[in-house]
């Protein structure tokens, strides 16, 4: 598989502490599933020697601190990892971090920052955001305006159908970059985002590093919007509702094309032919639902304002017509109230 890395290795320190926080959601009733973006990353971090890593679990709390994480992986094969520390909270890891990885849900972001305040040290902490969504970063600015922030979209076929076992298909792909802090130094921004490439590329992970991650943000918000709402809206997997009836593709179009109007309007320059190239690639892959409908048949919180909600919020305070995207955004939330026990049935 060509993997693609940052082109020049940067000299890493001889301990770098690392604290990750989301190894994984609750499982699926359904299904016994939960996706595990958190533990995949988990295992290329720790194959580097120089790390120290710290991770915080929930629900596979009491697996990985007993038996730690075993991954099997078609790109990787088998291997277990036991970590530095298993905590359930950053404050009970006790210290503070070079890197902070987050890797959880995007469901309530803003009280994400608080609960890491106790790991961070503006000065020295790198924060890591591995999400989908825009707007992802701001609220972690807001809390820590002095540290570097670097942003990664990734798309990784990670699941774990049991507490500390995962699972990891071939899909591994990643895309980083940074969310620019113009308090610190461009240099010192960059030797930081320059050491994490290096640790991604001792893990023998696929990734790059690129120059604008919004414009990759926005691309896969531009997916997520379509196919996550839709699917979970109908019930029903990405080729069947698209052969639904003659009125489903053009909604999709639609959709797709008021989330490019609002990233246009935002300064992140994408075209009308991306809905086209990515109506075309679900077409050409099996047929697929989505981690959004799958939370919704497991009553769990959906990633609704990260996906959706934000580039509504933007949409209206520039001045976008967005009213298939207003319109969807609005049902999912009503849903999501359920799910958030925010609604009586």
């Amino acid at each position: 598989m060509p993997r693609h890395h940052a082109n020049n290795k940067m000299a890493v320190p001889d301990q770098v502490d690392i604290l990750l926080y989301g190894l994984g959601a609750k499982r699926s009733a359904e299904t016994n599933i939960t996706t595990s973006i958190g533990s995949f990353y988990a295992f290329i971090l720790s194959r580097n020697k120089n790390v120290r890593l710290t991770v915080v679990a929930r629900s596979n709390y009491d697996a990985v601190k007993t038996s730690g994480l075993r991954i099997t992986s078609e790109n990787h094969g088998e291997h277990k990892l036991t970590p530095y520390k298993v905590v359930k909270t950053p404050a009970e890891a006790g210290s503070t971090f070079d890197y902070v990885v987050c890797a959880h849900k995007a469901i309530d972001q803003a009280s994400v920052p608080k609960q890491l305040i106790p790991a961070v040290e503006e000065k020295k902490t790198t924060i890591v955001i591995i999400q989908n969504g825009v707007g992802n970063e701001e609220p972690f600015r807001e809390a820590f305006p002095g540290a570097t922030i670097l942003s990664c979209v990734t798309w990784v076929g990670a699941n774990q159908p049991q507490p500390g076992i995962i699972k990891h298909a071939k899909s591994e792909d990643m895309q980083i970059g940074l969310f620019q802090n113009p308090s610190l130094e461009e240099s010192l921004e960059k030797e930081r985002l320059d050491i994490f490439a290096t640790l991604l590329t001792n893990g023998n992970t696929v990734f790059q590093v690129v120059p604008d991650i919004q414009i990759r943000r926005w691309e896969k918000v531009v997916w997520n919007a379509a196919w996550n709402s839709l699917t979970t809206l109908t019930m029903l997997d990405t080729h069947n509702w698209l052969n639904s009836s003659p009125e489903a593709t053009p909604i999709t179009r639609r959709l797709m094309h008021e989330v490019i109007d609002v990233a246009n309007k935002c300064n992140v320059p994408l075209e009308y032919s991306l809905a086209d190239r990515l109506i075309s690639k679900i077409l050409g892959m099996h047929t697929i639902g989505s981690s959004m409908q799958v939370d919704a048949k497991n009553g769990r919180p959906m990633e609704v304002e990260i996906i959706l909600g934000y580039p509504v919020k933007k949409g209206r305070e520039l001045g976008v017509s967005i009213p298939t995207l207003e319109t969807i955004y609005t049902i999912l939330t009503g849903m999501n109230q359920r799910f958030l026990g925010l609604a009586s049935l």
